[in-house]
């Protein structure tokens, strides 16, 4: 299985750690988080994986070569401009080109999200996607029908629903924790060109009757290092109970 972890980000909030530092290799219980997500990712059965590059590339690039690619076959897809999600995304389709399944994975999540059931689940119900949700609160939620299916987003702030197509009521409002599995068919509906949102396609998808569905997390430890708050609860986290990897 492959997978791609989204690793390019700047990281403005955690500044001033990230002047120096990419925020994908600040440590967590003094291991990188990317290492973290990398050996989890592995343990579900990935064994061979893109890591898409902008802030301090060579720092990360540095450290893969000196973890030998962590046993596995690693390529980087490096960004002299942002893509968001989508475009970076769209930008490796090459990589999957095997028709299966992979793994979308946000280099800045730490979780003990049971990822090999996640896969399963995703195969079972023969998705397009498969996104990792939670009940929490966030500035930004998916809307999901009755039956787990992506009908729209809201973003609280400008208090804002766009639909997938027609306005769906009830609708179960869910954070996403920046982890999917997804088919290679997606790259047929990736029509945008340069930076763009893969929710976008995914809304898209969604509205054209295609299946991208919830997978529930509410049982699991969940949460990204954004900002200097979040790092340090993470850490705190980290030292007292670990993480299942």
């Amino acid at each position: 299985m492959k997978a791609m972890i989204l690793a390019a980000g700047v990281g403005l909030r955690l500044r001033p750690l990230t002047d120096q530092t990419p925020k994908a290799l600040i440590e967590i219980a003094g291991t990188p988080i990317l290492e973290i997500v990398i050996r989890r990712l592995i343990k579900a059965g990935v064994d061979g994986m893109v890591i898409n590059l902008h802030h301090f590339p060579e720092k990360i690039k540095e450290f893969v070569v000196q973890k030998k690619n962590f046993g596995i076959k690693i390529q980087f897809s490096h960004e002299p401009e942002l893509l968001d999600t989508g475009g970076g995304l769209k930008k490796t389709a090459k990589f999957f080109d095997d028709g299966e399944p992979f793994f979308l994975h946000n280099a800045d999540v730490l979780s003990d999200i049971d990822l090999v059931k996640m896969c399963r689940f995703h195969a079972e119900k023969k998705a397009l996607a498969t996104l990792a949700v939670s009940h929490r609160e966030s500035g930004r939620y998916l809307l999901f029908d009755r039956e787990g299916l992506l009908v729209g987003r809201e973003r609280t702030t400008e208090k804002r629903i766009e639909w997938a197509a027609s306005p769906v009521d009830p609708v179960e409002r869910l954070a996403f924790a920046g982890i999917h599995v997804i088919s290679p068919a997606i790259f047929k509906n990736m029509t945008s060109e340069g930076a763009f949102s893969i929710i976008e396609t995914y809304l898209k998808s969604a509205g054209q009757g295609k299946k991208v569905l919830a997978f529930n997390t509410n049982d699991c430890y969940w949460s990204d290092i954004g900002s200097a708050e979040k790092l340090q609860t993470a850490r705190q986290h980290a030292d007292q109970r670990g993480l299942r990897q």
